[in-house]
């Protein structure tokens, strides 16, 4: 079976005066991932078939089972077969190092996640919330007596007004489809007016998985933490995409729509700057501004 990040399909168009055309169209591939750890079931996301190794690195970082690359020894995709017999590569084994994982601890999760939820399948809300291995705040950073922090300038406005466009280049399934978001991680150098390189773009369906994407890439070629980083994101400024900045060590994010409060909230509590509504060369900055030169 041929994994597919666009498909073909026939569409009939209608307007306003009841004409009716028909012709091709392309749609958004979506597919389920089912992820074993160690033999055991974890979880079953929706996401756009392509890039799955550094989507599942990315999301188990995030779900605080694994801290980095070398946490994981090997993912297996040789379990998963269409009806026909096929190869569909929609199961991954995945077997984590040694000590790494505990079932029995772990918090429980349900089976299935929606490509429109990151932490849908969280069976507890207390379990929301992850403790990141690579904080953005430490204790070095406090001023005394004054109770706030100092954080270096990241970008200039003017460079942060850029990113969403240049994002907006890396989207070749959206151009075809329409129908998906898409994620960017940006380097940033000592300078904050000099243009930030470009690391790598991805696309899913779920805006969770194109920044777990993202994330896992980063991985396995740069490691962690992503201190001198930017994410970009096409989507709003939701708590699961901030909280996945926070456990990477990014501290940066940049949506083109608006954050929710909970996002904002958690953004100011770990330490990451929220950017949102960033169009046309204008944003609102949320939390830890003084990132922003």
């Amino acid at each position: 079976m041929q994994m597919r990040k666009a498909v073909r399909a026939r569409v009939y168009k209608f307007d306003a005066t009841g004409e009716i055309s028909a012709g091709p169209d392309s749609l958004a591939g979506e597919e389920p991932l089912e992820i074993q750890l160690n033999g055991e079931q974890y979880t079953v996301t929706m996401r756009t078939a392509g890039h799955d190794v550094e989507l599942i690195a990315g999301y188990l970082l995030s779900e605080a089972v694994v801290t980095s690359m070398d946490d994981i020894d090997e993912v297996n995709f040789s379990a998963g077969l269409a009806p026909d017999g096929s190869r569909n590569y929609n199961v991954a084994q995945v077997r984590l190092a040694p000590g790494i994982w505990k079932p029995e601890t772990a918090p429980a999760r349900n089976v299935y996640t929606s490509s429109s939820c990151g932490i849908c399948g969280t069976a507890a809300a207390d379990a929301v919330t992850k403790t990141s291995a690579f904080p953005l705040i430490p204790a070095a950073f406090h001023v005394e007596d004054q109770g706030e922090y100092e954080f270096p300038q990241l970008l200039s406005a003017a460079r942060i007004g850029e990113l969403p466009d240049r994002l907006r280049q890396t989207q070749e399934i959206f151009d075809k489809t329409g129908g998906v978001h898409a994620a960017a991680l940006f380097a940033v150098g000592d300078d904050p007016n000099a243009e930030p390189e470009l690391l790598v773009g991805r696309e899913d369906v779920g805006r969770h998985n194109a920044v777990d994407k993202v994330i896992g890439w980063a991985m396995a070629n740069r490691g962690l933490p992503l201190r001198s980083t930017v994410l970009q994101v096409s989507a709003r400024a939701s708590f699961e995409l901030v909280q996945k900045c926070a456990m990477a060590g990014i501290p940066m994010m940049s949506a083109v729509s608006a954050p929710s409060a909970m996002a904002v909230d958690y953004g100011k509590d770990v330490g990451v700057s929220v950017i949102g509504f960033n169009r046309k060369g204008k944003f609102n900055a949320y939390s830890y501004p003084e990132r922003v030169a």
